[in-house]
């Protein structure tokens, strides 16, 4: 269940080792999550051609891809913990749980204005304006400066999500760079909370962005973001490490919002009695057993556990599909 990174790389490989998969995709097209994206980090990679690659694995004649099907019904076959799965109306020897994440609705903040004042955006909608290489401030006219917000419902008390989205740090590197690439004259702000650039090649694309492209990084929160009478955002902040209130006026405000579990995700992990915190699936353990669910023949794969980078994802895509088909090799 999922036609994104995680559930087309799972399907592939079962598919090549002589399994039929059907895959279940609620949306009218599979990788609804990569599609919206210009670029990849952390080599810029085009989107579309990373999803383009994916895709091509669904061709394989043993996947059946049935797009625009909300499963509604996870039930054991019977009372014999062998005897399978129903999806629906349909039996399966093995279900894999890979429905994936959501993002941070934005609106839920209001202190930061997103909904309210039309200069504040999400990382989502600058995405887009950044595929269509058209940035534009509120009033249509070439912005000169852009600030971006890290950590927009993550590691945050006040809406519940104590955790880390993993993504938003070398996001909103990435986007400077690619802000910086299309309007070379913009000022671009970064203000975290503390980066935590820990993937490969991500430390170098932060310093990348300081010194070839002059983006800044002001380490603080910003507590509060208004209108100007011209459509521009004027925000109210500290920097943390001089100790100083500070207030700025931007053309655009970038909110980072952070990685959530999907509705899908919610709703089947507990209808199939995994659900775990802040709604992800729960694994059996997230060391030996990360694929695994106290269910027989129930399996969990990608962002539907956890945040994860598209790279995590398609891995541990592999490792389910090579879980799945030990433990049909254990029956």
């Amino acid at each position: 269940m999922g036609a994104g990174p995680a559930g087309i790389e799972a399907a592939a490989a079962l598919a090549a080792s002589g399994c039929g998969v059907v895959v279940f995709e609620k949306n009218e097209r599979p990788l609804s999550n990569i599609t919206d994206k210009a670029c990849l980090f952390p080599n810029f990679e085009s989107a579309d051609t990373v999803a383009a690659q994916l895709l091509a694995k669904l061709s394989h004649p043993n996947i059946s891809l049935q797009c625009g099907h909300d499963v509604s019904c996870i039930t054991s076959a019977g009372t014999d913990p062998a005897a399978g799965w129903r999806v629906d109306d349909e039996s399966f020897d093995a279900v894999l749980l890979a429905t994936g994440y959501t993002t941070f609705n934005a609106k839920r903040k209001e202190e930061l204005g997103y909904g309210i004042y039309p200069g504040v955006h999400t990382s989502l909608e600058l995405e887009q304006m950044i595929r269509n290489k058209e940035i534009r401030n509120s009033i249509s006219n070439l912005p000169k400066r852009i600030v971006f917000l890290q950590c927009v419902g993550s590691r945050d008390e006040k809406t519940g999500n104590h955790y880390c989205s993993k993504l938003c740090c070398v996001t909103a590197v990435k986007q400077a760079i690619e802000v910086k690439k299309l309007l070379p004259s913009v000022e671009a702000y970064v203000f975290y909370m503390d980066l935590r650039m820990w993937g490969q090649h991500y430390e170098e694309l932060y310093r990348t962005a300081q010194q070839e492209y002059g983006v800044k990084f002001v380490r603080g929160r910003i507590s509060e973001a208004g209108g100007t009478f011209d459509g521009r955002v004027q925000i109210k902040a500290e920097d943390t490490l001089l100790g100083l209130p500070l207030r700025m006026t931007s053309d655009l405000l970038v909110l980072m919002v952070g990685m959530e579990s999907s509705d899908g995700t919610r709703r089947l992990s507990t209808l199939c009695d995994i659900c775990g915190d802040y709604g992800f699936a729960q694994s059996l353990d997230p060391h030996l057993r990360d694929n695994l669910t106290p269910r027989q023949g129930l399996f969990v794969a990608g962002a539907c556990k956890r945040p994860m980078t598209l790279t995590d994802s398609v891995v541990d895509g592999r490792s389910a599909a090579f879980a799945i088909l030990s433990a049909a090799d254990n029956k």
